[in-house]
């Protein structure tokens, strides 16, 4: 059986990020690292820090490489395109939206794409979904599903 453990978040600002996910999500932060395996050096040249941050179950490991190009990929390339993260409420989307509206004004970040967070919408089945950028220009979709106990 497959259970979900992170999701690796490649930047070119460990600090910038870091206080971001610490900010938005409330994380805390779990451990970090310094000295890697000579798998991690071969798989990510450059590496200089990996920290991990938690959100209840949900862990994010933020890791800075020297060699990044601070480009983002091309939008029709293979990547993965957004992660999805359930709520238990719809007043939890409206928080979501609301706090990275405050974050982004308050200028202690610093982004890497200028889109603001899109409108809650919701399905034809009564799903509502809110999608925002990290401070990389990574996706995040957040949904609440009524009815659906989340496991």
């Amino acid at each position: 059986m497959l259970c979900f453990h992170h999701v690796g978040v490649q930047t070119d600002d460990l600090d910038n990020c870091l206080n971001w996910y610490l900010d938005y999500f409330d994380a805390k932060l779990s451990w970090q690292l310094e000295r890697f395996s000579g798998l991690t050096l071969d798989r990510l040249p450059g590496i200089a820090g990996l920290i991990e941050v938690r959100v209840g179950d949900v862990r994010f490991h933020l890791f800075d490489r020297s060699a990044h190009n601070r480009q983002q990929p091309p939008a029709v390339g293979f990547q993965f395109q957004h992660v999805c993260l359930a709520v238990d409420s719809a007043d939890e989307l409206r928080e979501l939206r609301r706090r990275w509206h405050e974050l982004h004004e308050s200028g202690k970040y610093v982004f890497a794409r200028p889109d603001l967070p899109s409108d809650i919408v919701t399905d034809a089945d009564g799903i509502q979904s809110l999608y925002v950028l990290d401070v990389n220009g990574l996706e995040f979709e957040f949904t609440y599903v009524p009815g659906s106990p989340r496991d």
